[in-house]
């Protein structure tokens, strides 16, 4: 057992595969063929079947897959997407690229994800689409999101950044929407050795909207009928990505378990921990507990050898990008009290249950000692 258990090891994480990520390099390398070619088209097919969905474009990073996805929908200027106020920046970030104006919602205070509850009184006229965000790994709740977007002829986009493989009521993330976007950052449950993202889709014309915008608005080599941006995956990341990809299964198997062990240890402590609907099979890509003195228990873990790591210290109406705007004078005490109090634990596939156990230890004789502290 190590002395100290790091938050994330991405070595020990990509060794497991070493020999097939060497290969897979190798065989893009004695190609010669780097942008466009085969290990892309061979990944999305297999991510499209994955996600259950007919469509998938390999995109450069998460944050450009979303907002490709708005500029295919035609949403720019003037209108305004329903984002959760409690997200990491990129989603809120994509919907103003595009000339939009998100709009926050709050997020349930059991699951973090967007309150379906609560988008109603947010559309106006100007509303055209909702962006759900799958916090922590966990779909949210999608068939009222769904039903309130229908009555009112709003598209829905999937930020499935943290999603790879999670299931709601049986079917994937990925095809549960309109359109839904995923990022491959090295840390996620599919992570490449790099950057990368996707977007998945049903929609035929969707999709070669957006992939015609990844590729300088271009469907044919130097004709180029709209204005589109350099935004295309690569062969390298796309090889890497099908050698990982037939490995995630197992890897969230891993990560459900030891989720499990976690829920069990932690279940007694003065602690919140994210609730799991019947019918939502979440990856946890993230596993999260909720303490008023985070940044405490956060100092005491860390002396016992615990890394552990924030997600995320600042709600984005409060970041810079933000302040000085309408927005940044938004009152959103749910979002706010989320990101002050949540703290990630260590989890991964290379985690071990004794690890997890010594964590949630460490996390109990913490929580006592700032109690007895606070008396």
């Amino acid at each position: 057992m190590r002395e100290h258990i790091p938050f994330l090891d991405l070595k020990d994480v990509n060794a497991r595969q070493r020999d097939e990520l060497i290969a897979a390099f190798t065989e893009v390398l004695d190609a010669g063929w780097f942008i466009h070619g085969k290990q892309c088209e061979a990944f999305e097919a297999e991510f499209a079947a994955y996600c259950e969905a007919k469509h998938c474009i390999g995109i450069s990073n998460g944050l450009d897959a979303l907002h490709l996805i708005l500029r295919a929908m035609s949403i720019g200027p003037g209108d305004e997407v329903i984002v959760p106020s409690n997200t990491f920046i990129a989603t809120w970030l994509a919907v103003s690229f595009a000339g939009a104006t998100p709009v926050p919602v709050e997020p349930r205070e059991d699951t973090c994800n967007l309150d379906p509850e609560l988008i109603a009184a947010a559309i106006t006229p100007r509303t055209r689409a909702i962006i759900p965000v799958h916090l922590y790994g966990q779909p949210a709740d999608m068939d009222p999101i769904l039903e309130i977007a229908r009555r009112h002829g709003l598209k829905v986009i999937e930020d499935a950044a943290q999603s790879h493989g999670a299931r709601y009521h049986g079917k994937r993330t990925g095809s549960l929407a309109d359109a839904a976007a995923f990022s491959f950052y090295p840390g996620k449950n599919l992570g490449a050795l790099g950057d990368g993202g996707a977007v998945t889709t049903s929609d035929p014309e969707l999709a070669q909207r957006v992939r015609m915008l990844s590729n300088y608005g271009s469907r044919k080599k130097y004709v180029h009928e709209a204005a589109g941006f350099n935004a295309r995956l690569d062969e390298v990341q796309a090889a890497l990505l099908r050698v990982k990809l037939r490995q995630l299964d197992a890897d969230n198997a891993i990560r459900q378990r030891l989720v499990g062990i976690y829920t069990q240890e932690l279940a007694s402590l003065p602690l919140t921990l994210q609730a799991a609907p019947q019918g939502i099979e979440s990856v946890w890509h993230l596993f999260t507990i909720r303490h008023p003195e985070r940044d405490h228990l956060q100092a005491e873990l860390s002396t016992m050898g615990v890394g552990t790591a924030i997600h995320y210290p600042t709600s984005p109406h409060r970041q810079g990008a933000y302040a000085a705007t309408a927005l940044g004078k938004l009152a959103l005490p749910i979002s706010d009290r989320i990101h002050a109090e949540t703290l990630s634990l260590p989890l991964s596939p290379v985690h071990t249950e004794k690890e997890v156990l010594q964590v949630a230890e460490a996390v109990q004789r913490a929580v006592v000692k700032i109690g007895a502290t606070a008396c």
